[in-house]
Formats: structure tokens, C-alpha cells, sequence
């Protein structure tokens, strides 16, 4: 979920010059490997020391922001979920309702990614190829070594809980992340049962530090073009067509189960539970939707879909305003679906095998990170990159993802809007409103 980048002295949005950025990176890395050969020396060297570094520079300035970032956002996303549950019966069951969309979004989406299987149309050698472009030599040998070790279940839960937090979080790209969000929740729990007046403060750190990773994030999104270009060439010059192939696999993947949960999920919740109609449902927000597919932002939507809540579907203003103000933050079932997706297409693109129990895992935590990804472009990345280090997939490969970002985040944004509301007419029909306020409505 990110926010639209508006430029009002004409000039090219950001999402625009980073499109223009990936084609030109495929269109040139192409026609380099076709005109020269992908091992000519040239080229070879063209790869090495400037389109590979430029892409990886940009990606170290979103690594470096990660450990901050995903601390403060996972904190107080916890804390509000943890203040809206000790509000009463409309916090909890607005908290149970997130779950069970998340769980629901993410279960669908690992299930269409196992079955269409989007990144297993490269051949052995093109997969070596791209190991070598988007890897070093020793983080293959680290992740083999890792993969030979085996733990029991005790020892799982066990290395849950960090002895120390300093160093979860210092290697979080390394394999730390699960204890380090852990903590952060815990963390995040304790807060929101603190005292208001002590926990102050530290909300107040939280929110200064949170914004003002958002902002570091916002300026290395400048160099994103660049930095996409460099990846996306190399790329094309390294193993030409077949991997936009699967790239464009993905993408269409992405906007099928997003559309299945927007519309067979979000209905089935709608009709079961809200006890109304999903076709008049789905009518009456059709302008939140607009407003969120246009802005990229479940925060710049909050005020229509605040206005069309209680206008047009006729929800009470004392839930809608609660269950939407939350939810533009803490619940996104959206992006919880499509970094699940993301993760396990480029575990398949590298080859890398995963249990039932390693995707699990990736499902739990991307229904704790829907609740803790942060609110810009780009914001889903830095959880996607430590994602992909937990199971062994090299975090640059994000950069595939990046350059088609834009239509994808629309689009799942349109998913975390209406789950908003969805959630909040599910509630007020447990609260006893429904049937009163749906007639209103329609009166």
C-alpha cells in the first residue's frame, strides 16, 4: 500500500519514470544478449560494474531503513489493535474479523501460487544464471548450510522468543526476523496495556520514528528508476525473455486472486454474516474503490470511505468510524495476499523447495506484517526482502518485482479499503444494527 505521487508542474510521477525504467531495462538487456551474446566481454563488463552496483545500491538503501521501519510500524499497529480490543465487543470482534480476512487472503494466494506455479518456466541453466546475477557466492553456501540444518519443534518455539533483541535485529536479513517480530509484538502488546499517560511518550517516539523512516524510504524511491533499470537489465542480458515470462505470470496471478478475494470472499462475508446483498453492497462503496485504486493509499481514501460508510451503506457512525480509522492501518488483507504470492514466486524462481511447514510460517507472518507494512511506496518491499532471506532467497530479487509494482499496489489497495468496510458491516450486523440501518439505507 503506498501513496500516489502527484506532480503538479507536469512533470513524470515517480511510478511512470520507474515503469519507463523497466522496460528500457528489459527492452536494452535484451537486445544487448541477442546482439552481442550474454557472455561477451563487453557486455560482461557492462553488467558487473554498473548495472548490477546501481541496482544494488538502491537496494541497500531500503535494507538499511528495514530493521526501523518494520519495528515502529509492527509496535504501534500492535498497539492500536491491542487499544481497539480493550474497547470492547466491537474492537474484538473487529480483530477476529482482520484475522480470519488475512488468514483467508493469504491461504488463497499460496494456494493459486502452488497450483499455477508462475516461477517454474525458466530452464535449469537460466536458473543458474539468475542465482549468480542476483546472489553471492557465499550466501549460496550459507543458505545450503542452513537448509541442512533440521530442528525439532521445541526448538522452534524455543528460538521464538530472542535472548537477546539487538541481535535478532541485527539479523534480521539473515535469518532473525521471526524472533524480531516476536518482540516488536510483545512490545507492542505491553504498550497498549500500559497506562496511556506513561505509554506517551513512547507512541509519541514510535510515531517520530516511524515517520521519519517513511521519509527516508520516500527520497531512496527517487533512485527506484535507476536502480530498477540496472536490475531489470542485467537481467535481460543475463537470461533474455524467459523471465519476464514468469514475471508476467506473477503479475496477472496477483490480480486474479486479488480480484477472487474481492469479490468471492468479501461477498461470501457480506452475504453470511453482514446479511446483505453483495451487488448493492459492492454499488454503494464503487467510489471508495475509485478513490483507492486512483491514490494507491488506504490513508487518503479514509475520509470518503468514512463519508460513504455511514451515506451510503448506512453503517452506524460510532463503528464505522472505529473499525475504518484502525483498519486503514492495522488491517490489510491485501497486502498480506500479495507479499505471500511475491514470496513464494521467487522462492520458485530460484528453485528454492519449501515445506508445508516453511509456507505456513511465511503465512503467519504476512498476516502479522499486513498489520505493520508501512503506508508509502515501497513499503512492502523491506518485509519482502526479509521474508525472502528467511527462506533462503536472495533479497535483491525484489528488484524483479519492483518495476511492476505500480498496477499491482493499486490494485491491492482497492482490497484493503474494502475490507474496511466489509469488516465494519460484519460488525454492525453482530451489533445488532444491520437489519435497522439496511432499510434506512435503501428508504
Amino acid at each position: 500500500m503506498g501513496m500516489a505521487i502527484h506532480r503538479p508542474d507536469g512533470k513524470l510521477p515517480l511510478h511512470t519514470k520507474i515503469f519507463i525504467g523497466l522496460i528500457l531495462g528489459a527492452v536494452l538487456g535484451i537486445g544487448a544478449q541477442v546482439l552481442l551474446g550474454a557472455d561477451h566481454p563487453s557486455l560482461t563488463w557492462f553488467v558487473k560494474n554498473l548495472a548490477q552496483p546501481a541496482g544494488k545500491v538502491f537496494l541497500n538503501l531500503i535494507f538499511m531503513i528495514v530493521v526501523p521501519l518494520l519495528f515502529s510500524s509492527l509496535i504501534l499497529g500492535v498497539a492500536e489493535l491491542g487499544d481497539a480490543a480493550r474497547v470492547g465487543r466491537v474492537g474484538l470482534k473487529s480483530l477476529l474479523m482482520t484475522v480470519v480476512l488475512s488468514g483467508l487472503a493469504v491461504a488463497l494466494g499460496l494456494i493459486a501460487v502452488n497450483i499455477v506455479k508462475p516461477g517454474s518456466g525458466i530452464t535449469p541453466e537460466e536458473r543458474t544464471k539468475l542465482v549468480q546475477t542476483y546472489s553471492k557466492v557465499e550466501d549460496a553456501k550459507k543458505n545450503v548450510e542452513q537448509s541442512k540444518k533440521s530442528e525439532t519443534a521445541a526448538d522452534t518455539i524455543v528460538d521464538l522468543i530472542p535472548k537477546n533483541p539487538l541481535s535478532s535485529a541485527v539479523n534480521a536479513l539473515e535469518g532473525g526476523l521471526i524472533s524480531f517480530m516476536v518482540f516488536a509484538m510483545i512490545f507492542g502488546i505491553a504498550l497498549a496495556t500500559v497506562d496511556p499517560e506513561k505509554a506517551l511518550p513512547l507512541k509519541i517516539f514510535f510515531e517520530s520514528l516511524l515517520a521519519v523512516s517513511l521519509r527516508i524510504i520516500e527520497i531512496v524511491m527517487r533512485v527506484a528508476p535507476y536502480g530498477v533499470f540496472g536490475m531489470i537489465f542485467a537481467t535481460g542480458a543475463t537470461l533474455g525473455l524467459s523471465a519476464f515470462l514468469a514475471l508476467g505470470k506473477y503479475a496477472v496471478l496477483v490480480l486474479v486472486v486479488l480480484a477472487i478475494h474481492q469479490f468471492g470472499v468479501y461477498s461470501l462475508a457480506i452475504r453470511l454474516i453482514a446479511k446483505r446483498s453483495p451487488v448493492q453492497f459492492f454499488k454503494q462503496i464503487k467510489e471508495v474503490m475509485l478513490t483507492a485504486f486512483a491514490t494507491s493509499s488506504s490513508n487518503a481514501t479514509l475520509p470518503t470511505a468514512l463519508r460513504v460508510a455511514q451515506e451510503e451503506v448506512g453503517l452506524p457512525r460510532q463503528i464505522s468510524s472505529f473499525v475504518l480509522t484502525v483498519g486503514a492501518t492495522a488491517n490489510q488483507n491485501g497486502t498480506a495476499l500479495f507479499e505471500g504470492v511475491t514470496v513464494l514466486f521467487l522462492a520458485q524462481l530460484f528453485q528454492v523447495p519449501l515445506t508445508l511447514g516453511d509456507q505456513l510460517v511465511v503465512m503467519l507472518l504476512t498476516i502479522v506484517a499486513g498489520v505493520g507494512t508501512a503506508g508509502v511506496p515501497g513499503g512492502a518491499w523491506p518485509m519482502i526482502a526479509v521474508l525472502l532471506a528467511r527462506i533462503g532467497v536472495p533479497p535483491e530479487a525484489i528488484g524483479l518485482c519492483l518495476g511492476i509494482d505500480r498496477l499491482l499496489d493499486m490494485s491491492r489497495t482497492v482490497l484493503n479499503v474494502t475490507g474496511d468496510i466489509t469488516i465494519a458491516a460484519c460488525v454492525s450486523t453482530m451489533e445488532g444494527f444491520g437489519a435497522v440501518i439496511v432499510e434506512e439505507a435503501q428508504g
